[in-house]
């Protein structure tokens, strides 16, 4: 926690090429756009590892997309096996919120994937967050 009970938060958008970044905190409850991480693989995690560096976060917030009925599919898998391995490269809270519909929200936006991780941040501090799961819930079919 940082000074006066206030929390930092990091949220994550994340593509398979892009990764949208916001900041919010638990004071003003609003995600604020960062940045995009246009990187892949190690560059993508050193991109997201110096913010994490700077921002000094308590806890850390991915959107994973679902299907309109609330199917799963690839991309849910893909965004939360992300959600894990943020919690196991820096061992923070990952909280996990259904992103349905951000990106579509955040057209027009100067930098639509820090836009959509901003409305991803939004929709945790309005307590969209989804129920924890266990950590291997989808590693079956991951």
């Amino acid at each position: 926690m940082t000074g006066h009970g206030v929390s930092t938060l990091l949220a994550f958008d994340y593509g398979t090429r892009r990764v949208g970044v916001a900041a919010g905190n638990t004071l003003r409850r609003c995600g604020e756009p960062l940045t995009t991480v246009a990187a892949e693989g190690d560059a993508r995690w050193a991109a997201i590892g110096k913010l994490i560096a700077e921002w000094r976060p308590d806890a850390l917030v991915v959107g994973v997309p679902f299907h309109p009925d609330g199917a799963a599919h690839e991309n849910t898998l893909r965004a939360r096996r992300f959600a894990r391995q943020l919690h196991g490269r820096h061992r923070l809270p990952v909280h996990e919120v259904d992103e349905r519909y951000t990106s579509t929200a955040a057209r027009g936006a100067a930098d639509i994937d820090a836009a959509a991780a901003a409305l991803i941040l939004d929709q945790y501090f309005a307590g969209a967050a989804l129920a924890p799961r266990e950590p291997d819930d989808d590693a079956a079919a991951a």
